[in-house]
């Protein structure tokens, strides 16, 4: 038996194997999904619910290097990164790495255009709140904000989807083209680290660039909608926050084969 088959073979790579089938062909934007990606991706998601921080050779950070709170707004090319990205792996179908975030820092709210998701958190607590773009037309229940012409074609109509806390024990976090596309990721109680599945990965040549947002609150109709499970929300598109910003590091994990 070769290393890497058989009982020898570590979850990391069969999550990614998984992946490979799961991806192979996924349903684009506004497709249902059929029997064959779904059976699929109830597979990866079974195997991303079983994977451990232990798995990764991954070591959970402690707090004594982060400050309470948001990390201080600073030139995203000085200082420490308040996010890390560890790669594994990375094809044309999908990208798969770990995210590893300080205490107090976040991933500002972004979009994933026309991609697949799955998210498993490895240690620490994280806060995610997931947005959808809303395509129909103006009149519905929120009245666009008052702005400057100039900022108007930034604006983007959409519905808070979910928010809720995620730890080692939960299930992954999942989005598709067409639900939970936008999402902040928020660090709770301390650092924390994420295994990261994207489908495809992000390409600006491809159609596929990551946009930042930020929510226009309008404290009346938030009043408003207070009852309501989704709430409408509008969205405008910024550039990346100053105080963003994502290094590198190596994985310390087991290889991943494809």
């Amino acid at each position: 038996m070769k290393p890497g088959d058989g009982n020898m073979t570590s979850i990391v790579q069969r999550i990614a194997r998984q992946a490979v089938v799961t991806f192979r062909s996924p349903p684009r934007v506004g497709e249902d999904a059929g029997k064959s990606f779904l059976e699929n991706h109830s597979k990866l998601k079974s195997l991303m619910t079983e994977v451990r921080a232990a798995d990764l050779k991954l070591v959970p950070r402690r707090a004594e290097d982060s400050s309470p709170g948001v990390p201080p707004p600073v030139p995203y090319h000085h200082g420490a990164p308040p996010v890390t990205y560890m790669h594994i792996c990375e094809t044309e179908q999908f990208s798969m790495g770990v995210f590893l975030l300080k205490s107090g820092a976040s991933i500002p709210l972004h979009d994933h255009p026309g991609m697949h998701g799955v998210l498993k958190v490895m240690y620490g607590k994280v806060r995610i709140s997931c947005f959808d773009r809303l395509e129909r037309p103006a009149g519905g229940t929120q009245a666009a904000p008052p702005l400057p012409a100039a900022q108007m074609g930034a604006l983007r109509r959409s519905v808070l989807r979910s928010t809720g806390e995620y730890t080692e024990e939960s299930g992954p976090c999942v989005l598709s083209p067409d639900r939970d596309n936008l999402h902040q990721i928020d660090a709770v109680d301390g650092p924390t680290a994420f295994m990261d599945i994207l489908a495809p990965p992000y390409d600006p040549d491809d159609g596929r660039d990551c946009h930042y947002y930020r929510v226009l609150t309008d404290a009346e109709v938030q009043e408003e909608q207070e009852e309501q499970e989704e709430k409408e929300a509008w969205l405008m598109e910024i550039s990346q926050p100053p105080d963003f910003w994502c290094g590198g590091e190596p994985y310390p994990g087991p290889e991943v084969s494809l």
